[in-house]
């Protein structure tokens, strides 16, 4: 089973920054792909990715509307995209990631 790491981020850290984790976390479990999600919202970083999962992961996939630090995810295949396109359509994303994890 694939597994992909995602943060999700908004600027008020409220609605959209949870949406989008669940929105995720529901399409990966569809697809068959386990996803771990980190999600900075109002109350601070929550599930913070572990190094493990990072190093583990075919790929990484930032909804965010605000800047994240990518360094992290150094030598990582990277999504970025919004929160609201994350809750529209987390299918063609996560596909759109294994896809170039296909190569």
């Amino acid at each position: 089973m694939h597994k992909i790491v995602c943060v999700t981020a908004c600027p008020t850290g409220i609605a959209h920054t949870y949406m989008a984790a669940e929105s995720l976390d529901k399409a990966g479990k569809s697809l068959g792909v386990h996803m771990i999600v980190e999600t900075n919202g109002a109350i601070g970083v929550e599930n913070k990715l572990k190094e493990v999962d990072i190093k583990s992961s075919v790929g990484v996939i930032i909804a965010s509307d605000i800047s994240i630090d990518k360094t992290r995810f150094k030598d990582k295949i990277i999504i970025e995209t919004t929160t609201s396109e994350a809750i529209k359509d987390s299918k063609k994303l996560i596909n759109q990631l294994l896809d170039q994890v296909k190569g």
